[in-house]
């Protein structure tokens, strides 16, 4: 107790509040002064600083000041630039005249694909449009590809799903959202992630470490936040179009509409189909499964800019079907049997996942016209996740019902250098699950409050500090504290701290969906906990980062090193090497011990020369845990991994063609895999996997600002895992196991498509 204590303790000290002075004034139109009304809009900072401000809807502006600032900039497009001289604090009242005639000048910016500030307390990045768009990239779950950061890897070897890592550990340590609603948890953990579709993200947020209180208490290793495109912002039409020689065909679609001066609507329609049979491992079983996805979402945005309001409302429905298994296996007639075909003679396998989804949401937003740095939010949800599921003889089935709800008031404390979030959540949840014949139901409900606390000098310190409370009908009442400092010593680099407390429910049969595809016996170790009987998982991360951004060669670049570690007080251990009486099993038990994930990464990136730019990383991985039969490494989890993505795009002119390239380059380490000694000799592993290298490529010739298509391969090297699935000879047997994957099961994929939009 002692020890949480001090670790709050460490947590909450930096919580400060310091005085400034400030100026203030009012910016008028000299053409206009009789309506005693300013100039809204317009920009005022200090001459060579980054201290400014922007003048609110009636022209009044209040920038920080210090003795050193004497000198005042004031612009506005199509009015002149003025320097003013500034000796004492009295408000001023400033006229500005319009130019008499201003030649047109057209600036052309181009963002960075992955960018990185300098600024941002949190280590941070955003991924945007340009990244995304690098690979085929066909939902969420794929469009981690080229980004260091996350890994992406298979979970089994039937349903072709990938799921991703940050730090060393799996999604369900990581908070992921959709507009900072979370989305992906609960019975949308195993799937959830391509239930998003590649087109819908306009950006994502990626946060390593502690995540902030405002978003919850689940976060342990980062979050992931996408950001949907929006009706106002997004194309009037858009068409995508995709096919790959493994069988898989995608449409997406958008058409948005203006509906009124102040509130506009999208219709966006996704749908996948694999419907060929690919055996290419000779194992009798699907290497990809035969699967058929309906997602549909209407969007509706609401802004109103000169009074401060915006709002979004959603309404999506997903129907997902997949079907896996043996090449011969028919669920009319082989469904929850071990029936064998007269001409072969052999049980037949199979499996198959259905689920249906219905989402609604609403997001209000209101920022104060007279006091900009002031607003407030609510954000609403509910989802209904219903999956139908068997696994051979194993019965999955779960239903999930979840509402989020979240009110968040933002304002300053004295000055814009101290601002504050708070506000109260709610959230409801309902499980029931159907396991075999055994029955697993529970309701989920909390009940938070959250203080944040963020400072900027304005100069080279900021810090954002958060304290949240919640009662939590199984969990109890906790707190959940979290800290970020960032410090610029000098020029473009900055260091980042962070510390944080995190604390889930574990549902450890949605999040290890994989284990129904094998002969593992189940066995949860219960200690009677209000979880399945097992405890709620809590855990500390604390990180250190370095950015430096530099200029070579008058090229932009930068690098940066991140160090952190996840330190579990309790977690619910997934041991997939245990025995009964010589039985393979999966046992849950609560942590006995310690169980650590350390992560150290270096990653650089650099460009050469206008649209030719390269990106690599190294990282490394020291994850432990204590299991009932000692310390072991996490299996399947490479203490190594490399990076790198070169990317080269030509420069297009006016609305003429252009042609992208791009290439992503990772190498593996070796993985140790689940102990197998105990097997008969034919169906034992290695203790460790061979290292192995993959490479994806894409081209795309942008023939205008309307129409492009791209034709690229994923795993060019053709790279494949020999005998993915264990005893695949004997499906119903004592060795069956889908789950030991470590590299790809298809090898090369070949695909092309094309994008056309109306703006």
């Amino acid at each position: 107790m002692k020890r949480h204590l001090f670790h709050i303790f460490l947590l909450l000290f930096p919580i400060f509040i310091l005085a400034q002075s400030h100026l203030t004034g009012m910016i008028i139109d000299k053409q206009n002064p009789k309506d005693n009304l300013g100039v809204s809009g317009a920009t005022v900072n200090w001459l060579n600083t980054n201290v400014g401000a922007i003048t609110n809807e009636k022209g009044w502006f209040s920038i920080p000041y210090k003795p050193e600032y004497n000198k005042l900039v004031v612009s506005y497009i199509g009015y002149k630039t003025d320097t003013i001289t500034i000796t004492n604090l009295q408000p001023i009242h400033h006229f500005i005249t319009p130019e008499s005639a201003l030649d047109e000048i057209t600036i052309k910016s181009k963002r960075d694909a992955i960018q990185k500030s300098l600024f941002a307390t949190a280590n941070m990045f955003t991924v945007n449009n340009d990244e995304l768009l690098k690979a085929a990239c066909c939902n969420l779950a794929e469009s981690f590809e080229t980004n260091p950061s996350i890994d992406v890897s298979f979970s089994d070897a039937l349903t072709g799903t990938r799921q991703i890592q940050m730090l060393g550990l799996k999604s369900p340590y990581l908070l992921i959202t959709q507009e900072n609603v979370p989305s992906v948890r609960g019975a949308a953990q195993a799937f959830g992630l391509t239930f998003t579709p590649g087109t819908w993200v306009e950006s994502i947020q990626i946060t390593k470490g502690a995540g902030s209180v405002v978003n919850g208490y689940e976060s342990i290793s980062g979050q992931i936040n996408a950001e949907l495109v929006k009706p106002f912002s997004d194309n009037t039409f858009f068409l995508n179009a995709y096919s790959s020689l493994n069988g898989r065909l995608e449409l997406n679609t958008h058409f948005n509409e203006k509906v009124s001066e102040k509130w506009q609507t999208g219709l966006y329609i996704h749908g996948n189909y694999r419907g060929e049979k690919f055996d290419r491992n000779d194992d009798d079983f699907l290497d990809a499964p035969l699967a058929k996805q309906i997602n549909v979402m209407n969007r509706w945005q609401y802004t109103d800019a000169q009074n401060g309001w915006v709002s979004f409302i959603n309404f999506r429905f997903l129907n997902d079907e997949k079907q896996t298994g043996e090449l011969t296996f028919n669920p009319t007639t082989d469904k929850g049997t071990t029936n064998k075909p007269v001409l072969s003679g052999d049980e037949v396998w199979g499996s198959e996942i259905d689920t249906q989804r219905f989402e609604s949401s609403a997001k209000l937003g209101y920022v104060f016209p007279e006091l900009p740095y002031q607003s407030f939010g609510f954000q609403l949800a509910y989802s209904n996740h219903q999956q139908d599921s068997y696994f051979g003889l194993n019965v999955y089935d779960i239903q999930h019902e979840s509402v989020y709800s979240n009110l968040i008031f933002n304002s300053i404390i004295g000055d814009t250098r101290n601002k504050f979030k708070t506000g109260i959540s709610f959230t409801y949840d309902k499980y029931d699950e159907l396991v075999n014949t055994s029955k697993f139901n529970r309701k989920e409900n909390s009940a938070g409050a959250f203080f944040e606390y963020a400072f900027d000098n304005l100069e080279d310190f900021s810090l954002t500090a958060g304290l949240r409370i919640d009662a939590h009908n199984l969990l109890g009442t906790f707190l959940t504290p979290r800290l970020h400092l960032r410090y610029a010593p000098w020029e473009n680099g900055v260091f980042r701290a962070s510390a944080g407390r995190g604390k889930r429910s574990a549902n450890i049969f949605a999040e290890n969906q994989q284990l129904f595809a094998s002969s593992r016996q189940i066995n949860i170790d219960a200690v009677g906990g209000n979880i399945y009987g097992l405890n709620p998982e809590i855990a500390w991360n604390y990180g250190i980062s370095y950015l430096q951004k530099f200029e070579l060669f008058e090229k932009k670049g930068d690098i940066t090193f991140d160090f952190y570690r996840t330190d579990f007080e309790n977690q619910v251990v997934v041991d997939w090497e245990s025995r009964s009486f010589g039985t393979p099993e999966i046992s849950f038990y609560d942590l006995d011990g310690k169980s650590i994930a350390n992560s150290f990464q270096v990653e650089a990136f650099y460009e050469f020369k206008e649209g030719f730019t390269l990106r690599t990383a190294y990282k490394y991985f020291d994850i432990s845990t204590d299991y009932k039969s000692g310390r072991l490494q996490k299996p399947l989890q490479p203490r190594n991994r490399f990076f790198a993505n070169v990317s080269y795009e030509t420069i297009a002119i006016e609305n003429g063609p252009q042609w992208k390239f791009d290439a992503t380059f990772n190498s593996i380490g070796q993985q140790r895999l689940p102990d197998t000694s105990s097997n008969p000799t034919q169906y034992q592993l290695a203790a460790y996997s061979k290292r192995f290298n993959l490479l994806n490529s894409q081209v795309t010739k942008v023939f205008s600002n309307k129409f492009e298509v791209y034709i690229g391969a994923e795993n060019l090297t053709n790279v494949q895992q020999k005998n993915p699935i264990l005893a695949s000879d004997a499906p119903f047997g004592a060795n069956f196991d889908t789950t030991i994957v470590y590299s790809p099961i298809f090898g090369r994929a070949i695909y092309a498509g094309l994008r056309f939009k109306i703006e």
